[in-house]
């Protein structure tokens, strides 16, 4: 018997398990449907998107998104240093700001004028 070639697609929530950037499977899925994931430039809203060798990444965990290029399919979770393998990270880790440092009070400005008034 021949035996079977490589798969040319793999899911995209198994591949995000199989390379660490999930702690569990539905934890990846959740990351796929939570619009937390990009293609390219194609927002994922999927965990069966079928990822192939080369595709760009670009994920959003946490405070830090991260843009990796896909080296290799996972054929199962091993451990740390086997999942270092399946992608090159090809941009540091950013920062994402979040949107309370960035909020201000609608009212600030009229604040400070009414406090300037009544003195």
């Amino acid at each position: 018997m021949a035996p079977t070639p490589p798969a040319v697609t793999q899911r995209l929530d198994r591949w995000l398990w199989c390379a660490r950037f999930a702690k569990s499977r539905s934890l990846a899925a959740r990351l796929c449907t939570g619009e937390r994931v990009l293609i390219g430039d194609t927002l994922v809203q999927k965990a069966h998107y079928a990822l192939r060798v080369g595709d760009r990444l670009t994920v959003r965990l946490g405070r830090t998104e991260r843009r990796i290029e896909v080296l290799a399919l996972a054929e199962r979770r091993g451990p740390a240093s086997e999942a270092r393998k399946l992608y090159v990270e090809t941009a540091p880790p950013t920062a994402l700001v979040e949107r309370a440092e960035a909020w201000s009070p609608l009212l600030a400005a009229d604040e400070d004028e009414l406090g300037a008034k009544s003195e």
